[in-house]
């Protein structure tokens, strides 16, 4: 059987980036990135609208922002 490393040497320069993309990809796959830790350093900007808005508002305007 022909070893992948001989396969690969066979193939066009031009699918090097295709075969590395996929390579990368098999490995993301079977041994994915520890996910980071969530950040907060946002906590607090909005503070000031804390007297203007609920929670729930602030949701709403939120989900309207996204559609648009």
């Amino acid at each position: 059987m022909e070893s992948l490393i001989e396969m690969i040497k066979k193939l066009p320069p031009e699918y090097e980036q295709e075969v590395y993309d996929f390579v990368q990809f098999l490995l993301e796959k079977k041994y994915p990135k520890p996910k980071k830790e969530l950040k907060l350093s946002w906590r607090g900007a909005l503070q000031n609208l804390k007297d203007k808005y609920t929670s729930v508002e602030l949701q709403h305007k939120n989900l309207e922002l996204l559609s648009d």
